[in-house]
């Protein structure tokens, strides 16, 4: 089961620069409507017959005890996984969205139902067939989750690269998915694990960007790279290990050798190492499996230029001819900055 988007009564924990877009891509720029507190929300979302959909980050208090009370489903809502050209948290607006019933999918706790999809869906030939296309779409494209550009590393030849991708340690996905794991941790643990390889590490673009606080020189590494995009990094890697960032799936549709710290949704279905296993998660997945699953079945699309929803084909047509993104220049993020303030205040 994936949640569906007509299910939607009320929007609840939504930055003012975002809701635009996230109600064009449930119904209408005029719907469903955005809630601020739990009692609104559950009000609003009985109204209209439906489920709160709330950004985890942002739940407001009390959401859940309300709505269980008044018999008010809550879902998750969060960034798919092909977002956009830019970043988030440099007030990019989004171009996907993933509903989850259950919790998010990064929530390694219990089952999302991304997870009961990829344990258990029975995918048609025409959906492993669809899969296969975008992923050869994906490597040609060099299509990513946030598009950036950058300009492929100067490295030595003739020895082993090993790419280890950065993240924040207090993002949810983190927090909720690293299995106790930090970003350090698990570089020191790449660190050991690969003694002799030319051991590369790129932080988070949102801590390049200046826009969050996280590590970025680990004293572990020999290189750290931040000018070049993960595409180009993931021709020249021999291997690459995450914690629980996407970057661990994009290098997985990229053929790579894929060892996860943490419990990611790409992780335990055969595809990953995994130095911290998902027992419940016991189905053997192809990489075409996985991707009909997380890229087609799970994801709602928008296209920005037409305004509307479409299917994942369709913005990755607007993605490839819109090109790659840029990091944003210090206006832009001392502009995002202010914007995360202004949200945290008006919180309170």
């Amino acid at each position: 089961m994936t949640a569906p988007i007509e299910g939607i009564g009320c929007l609840a924990g939504i930055t003012p620069w975002k809701r635009r877009r996230l109600r064009a891509i449930f119904v209408n720029r005029h719907g469903p409507p955005v809630a601020r507190t739990a009692r609104l929300a559950v009000r609003l979302a009985q109204a209209n017959q439906g489920a709160v959909a709330v950004w985890e980050s942002r739940r407001p208090a009390g959401l859940d005890e309300r709505a269980a009370k008044e018999g008010v489903a809550v879902w998750s809502i969060e960034d798919g996984f092909i977002r956009s050209a830019g970043l988030g948290a440099a007030l990019v607006q989004p171009c996907s969205l993933v509903l989850d019933s259950q919790r998010p999918h990064y929530d390694a706790s219990a089952p999302s139902d991304l997870e009961d999809l990829l344990q258990s869906r029975d995918f048609t030939v025409d959906e492993l067939a669809r899969a296969e296309a975008l992923i050869a779409r994906l490597r040609a494209g060099a299509i990513t989750k946030y598009n950036l550009a950058g300009k492929a590393p100067d490295l030595p030849k003739g020895q082993r690269v090993v790419l280890v991708l950065g993240q924040v340690d207090d993002d949810l996905s983190v927090l909720r998915g690293g299995g106790g794991q930090t970003v350090a941790g698990m570089v020191a643990a790449a660190r050991a694990a690969e003694p002799d390889a030319l051991l590369l590490f790129k932080p988070h673009p949102d801590v390049v960007a200046g826009l969050r606080s996280g590590l970025r020189v680990p004293p572990e590494a020999d290189r750290v790279i931040e000018d070049a995009g993960l595409a180009d990094l993931f021709a020249c890697a021999d291997a690459v290990h995450v914690l629980t960032s996407l970057g661990g799936f994009e290098a997985l549709l990229r053929s790579l050798p894929v060892t996860v710290h943490g419990q990611p949704f790409f992780a335990g279905w055969g595809l990953t190492l995994d130095r911290n296993p998902v027992p419940r998660r016991t189905r053997r997945l192809s990489l075409a499996q996985l991707v009909a699953g997380a890229l087609l079945a799970y994801p709602h699309y928008f296209r920005p230029d037409l305004e509307r929803r479409c299917e994942a084909e369709d913005l990755l047509d607007w993605l490839e001819a819109s090109g790659p993104a840029h990091l944003p220049s210090r206006p832009w993020r001392l502009i995002a900055d202010a914007a995360r303030r202004l949200g945290a205040y008006l919180r309170k």
